[in-house]
């Protein structure tokens, strides 16, 4: 099986009320974790690039460690680069052998964003290769992407028609409270998605696939994950896995996972090296990370995607 589009993909979680989970990924014992969970759980799965993978771990070798995956598993994997900020990354990116690409445009102006993503859409469309827009602005911090909670900003339902009619973009990113980075919220605030705007989105895009970004989520694996490593529970409350499974059963088909999977990977190389001080074979630490990310994915598919079973 060949790396595929997310075009059919979507159509197919849209109509099984679940979503796809866009893992980030940035070596391969990262790779060999999402996919081998996948695998036993017979999930399509989507594994994407940011710009700051592809500077640390260079386009060719990321490529070919999925393309690697692919022949290990035989599941259904789309090859996604995650907020690309202007054309030229987009485009080595569609000549490098990816099948989809986001152009994040948010923080640009409306007409902005439009003529940015339309030019990325038309590149794209000519090659077969699928892309994901943006509208609206999430807060936090995630490689290159870093937005203020002054500067962050809900999705406007009135715009998205526009946007994707002008656009033709095949899927499209909204902010309806989620945020990137892995602490996110303080004492005394609520997470919360604002389900009235996903569901006018839904209203005004029937059968149009919808993606967030930044959904680390509340689950005891996140809980522990985030003890052993130092972090105090108070500021990492993320969405509750229930309104994340919510989502994915409404409009929602690709659901970002990032920070989690550093937590979880940073995790099992800090328990090992503290058990085994003296150790000093990457062999070793590493596949402890390798297995945290595979615990914490088959989690993720599990209770939060729904789309075990789905690769068909």
């Amino acid at each position: 099986m060949a790396l595929v589009s997310t075009k059919e993909m979507f159509q197919k979680a849209y109509e099984g009320g679940y979503a796809i989970g866009a893992f980030n990924v940035n070596n391969m014992e990262i790779i060999q974790g999402i996919t081998e969970a996948a695998k036993e759980e017979n999930s399509p799965l989507i594994l994407q690039v940011s710009a700051g993978a592809r500077k640390y771990a260079k386009h060719n070798y990321l490529v070919k460690l999925v393309e690697a995956a692919i022949l290990e598993t035989d599941l259904p994997i789309a090859l996604h680069l995650d907020h690309g900020d202007d054309f030229e990354i987009c485009k080595a990116c569609i000549d490098g052998g990816f099948t989809s690409v986001m152009i994040d445009g948010s923080k640009h102006s409306f007409e902005d964003n439009i003529a940015l993503t339309k030019k990325v859409v038309d590149y794209a469309h000519e090659r077969g290769v699928t892309v994901e827009g943006e509208l609206g602005k999430l807060a936090g911090i995630e490689d290159d992407v870093n937005v203020s909670a002054e500067d962050a900003t809900y999705t406007r339902p009135e715009e998205v028609e526009e946007f994707v009619s002008r656009t033709g973009v095949d899927s499209l990113a909204i902010a309806i409270g989620t945020s990137h980075g892995a602490f996110k919220f303080k004492p005394g605030q609520k997470p919360a998605l604002r389900f009235d705007i996903l569901e006018e989105i839904e209203r005004r895009l029937p059968n149009f696939p919808i993606v967030l970004h930044g959904a680390s989520s509340v689950s005891q694996e996140y809980v522990n994950i985030i003890q052993q490593n130092g972090g105090s529970l108070e500021d990492a409350i993320g969405i509750p896995e229930d309104m994340l499974r919510k989502a994915a059963g409404k409009a929602v088909c690709k659901i970002n996972i990032d920070s989690d999977l550093r937590l979880a990977f940073t995790a099992g190389v800090r328990e090992y090296l503290t058990k085994n001080p003296s150790h000093f074979d990457p062999r070793g630490y590493l596949a402890a990370g390798r297995e945290n990310i595979k615990a914490l994915v088959k989690h993720k598919i599990v209770n939060v995607l729904g789309s075990s079973g789905a690769a068909k």
